[in-house]
């Protein structure tokens, strides 16, 4: 991955290019920030400036050898470090799951960790750092570099750490092989433990305008301008969650009638068309379901802040708008808290493989309950 293929951070990326033409570059480096702003992006296209044989104009070539191995994620002295779930009863590392993360970073350059535990064929298990990482780490980077004058660990959250495990780390970190560069990315740097994070030279990652984000989704999607800034509005600077939001946009009229006849039929406390309604929905896909649910949340949100009277605060299309004007009364502080964490634990079961009919069915005879508190 070279610097110009990753949208904004023109500052960032000239620090890290300066780092490297100046030798200045720190032995454990951290870029911090919200996620979806493409830290690990930046820290892959850094190892790889940081190998390529023709550097020019603060990037990467992309056509040398070393380009070609990082792009394929083949370049021996660069190591892969990230959160992994227990395999079986044997000591799990990083290694064990390498051609599920290749493939998970082709297919998520801006490393949505949402979808990581899916990957691992475990969504019921919370993905993490063990003991044995540190110890295969300190056994990889003792060998002397293959090809290269650095040997590079590029770690993916470390604040998935536990204590016993940063132990182990804080050893390679503190008095690291020569040569040795490690270069980490965090979601929640203040999760870290301190005996790791003051160890680190840290550079703040922030997150995307709107105009950034529009712009990203505009290139990769086939929405138009207008709704891809709409979509960059809810995103919040995230482009994971900007991708998400462009995928529920191309449903988005299918959604609103499954959102439409939920809440309608709740209020009329008709039950069978409610059990007709939860049949209907459980036979989409398992992602197709949660993007429903995440579209119910954010309809939530839209309606409940459609009562302040203020246009600029939502964004919504003109038919979501149309139903609104009638609908959000219903959506106030006495019930709004309570909606949105129902529709989460749903979507939280559905990503769990629980039955898709009995979690809808009861968020239907949740919706009848809270939409009474008008």
């Amino acid at each position: 991955m070279k610097f110009a293929d990753i949208p904004g951070h023109s500052d960032i990326k000239r620090d890290l290019a300066q780092m490297v033409d100046s030798g200045r570059l720190p032995h454990a480096l951290l870029l911090e920030g919200p996620e979806g702003c493409g830290k690990f992006a930046l820290a892959r296209a850094l190892a790889q400036y940081i190998q390529c044989d023709n550097r020019h104009d603060g990037d990467s070539c992309g056509i040398c050898q070393a380009c070609r191995q990082h792009q394929a994620h083949q370049f021996i002295d660069t190591l892969y470090s990230f959160p992994v779930a227990k395999k079986n009863s044997r000591p799990t590392i990083s290694d064990d799951f390498r051609q599920e993360f290749n493939t998970f970073m082709d297919q998520n350059p801006f490393m949505d960790f949402d979808r990581w535990p899916a990957m691992l064929d475990n969504t019921n298990a919370q993905p993490k750092f063990y003991v044995e990482e540190g110890n295969e780490l300190i056994r990889r980077l003792s060998y002397t570099a293959h090809s290269a004058r650095y040997k590079s660990v590029l770690m993916w959250l470390p604040e998935r750490m536990n204590e016993d495990t940063a132990n182990k780390m804080l050893k390679i970190v503190e008095e690291p092989y020569p040569d040795t560069l490690f270069i980490m990315t965090s979601d929640n740097p203040r999760e870290i433990l301190p005996t790791i994070y003051s160890r680190v030279q840290r550079i703040k990652v922030h997150r995307y305008s709107d105009a950034e984000v529009a712009a990203y989704i505009s290139n990769v999607t086939s929405l138009d301008p207008a709704a891809a800034m709409r979509v960059a509005v809810l995103a919040q600077g995230s482009i994971n969650r900007a991708l998400a939001l462009s995928a529920i946009h191309d449903d988005t009229d299918k959604y609103l009638e499954w959102f439409k006849s939920l809440m309608r039929n709740a209020y009329k406390r008709d039950v069978r068309a409610l059990k007709a309604w939860s049949v209907e929905v459980a036979a989409e896909k398992r992602e197709g379901i949660l993007r429903f649910l995440a579209y119910c949340s954010r309809m939530i949100r839209e309606n409940f802040i459609n009562n302040l009277h203020d246009p600029r605060l939502n964004v919504m299309t003109d038919r979501e708008n149309e139903f609104s004007i009638r609908f959000s009364p219903f959506i106030n502080e006495k019930n709004a808290t309570d909606l949105f964490q129902t529709i989460n634990d749903a979507a939280t079961d559905i990503a769990a493989n629980a039955n898709a009919k009995i979690v809808l069915f009861d968020i239907t005879i949740t919706v009848i309950l809270l939409l009474i508190k008008k």
